[in-house]
């Protein structure tokens, strides 16, 4: 029996009094961590070997965390793709709020507890290699609504053959919506869905989220025609599309 190569993890964090005790913490939990104390040594691991997931912290000596998702987001392939957790000690939600928006997949605010880290972590590669939404079973591999086409086992959204970036947590959301086409979903419901129960999310990330998925798909961001706002109790995705 072959055994299972574990997943490897970046962390980009100057303190390195939490990044060690991090690391052992994950290292005990079967993950392979690395270490990048700066911004542009966490950029070059990336290049060289993309992680399962990276952990970002905001305050660098060398680099604004926000800008540093920013540029990961910009590489080619699947680095521009890899999952990103964002760790701060600011708590401010405006920073919160602008890493969504630039493709960060979660946020963690300093101080936390190491368990809810690692909840986080493995409820991002669980979207990242099953997609964790694989409902209806018996679902085409691809989904399609009009010139939107949708493929679950590629995890490619495209509109007009348009290949559109998406995060994996974007994806996910997607394909949660999609799946059930036409049934009213709360927020509550998406986010139940998509990261499961064990863990708290704030509300107004999924709003972030589907404004990010809305400027990837949409063909008038201003009068979307895709996923539909129900006002006071959440969205819906549109059966029938152009």
């Amino acid at each position: 029996m072959n055994a299972i190569t574990p997943a490897r993890l970046l962390l980009i964090e100057d303190d390195q009094r939490l990044a060690v005790m991090v690391k052992a913490y994950l290292e005990k939990s079967a993950f392979v961590c690395d270490i990048a104390p700066t911004g542009e040594q966490g950029l070059a691991a990336i290049r060289q070997h993309v992680p399962s997931a990276v952990l970002l912290d905001l305050m660098l000596p060398d680099a604004d965390g926000l800008e540093l998702c920013k540029q990961i987001r910009a590489f080619d392939g699947e680095a521009g793709r890899v999952p990103i957790i964002m760790l701060t000690a600011k708590g401010d939600p405006l920073d919160r709020i602008v890493g969504l928006e630039l493709g960060a997949d979660d946020y963690l605010p300093k101080p936390f507890e190491p368990r809810e880290l690692l909840a986080r972590i493995k409820a991002v590669l669980r979207r990242q290699g099953t997609g964790a939404l694989a409902e209806p079973h018996n679902a085409s591999a691809v989904l399609h609504f009009g010139a939107l086409s949708i493929d679950t086992d590629a995890r490619e959204v495209r509109v007009d053959e348009r290949l559109c970036e998406l995060t994996t947590y974007q994806f996910d959301l997607l394909v949660a919506l999609a799946t059930r086409a036409g049934r009213v979903l709360s927020r509550d419901q998406i986010m139940e869905l998509v990261r499961g129960k064990e863990l708290d999310a704030y509300d107004r990330s999924i709003d972030v989220h589907i404004g990010r998925i809305r400027a990837a798909i949409e063909r008038d961001i201003k009068a979307p025609a895709r996923i539909l706002t129900v006002r006071g109790v959440g969205y819906v995705f549109a059966k029938q599309q152009d």
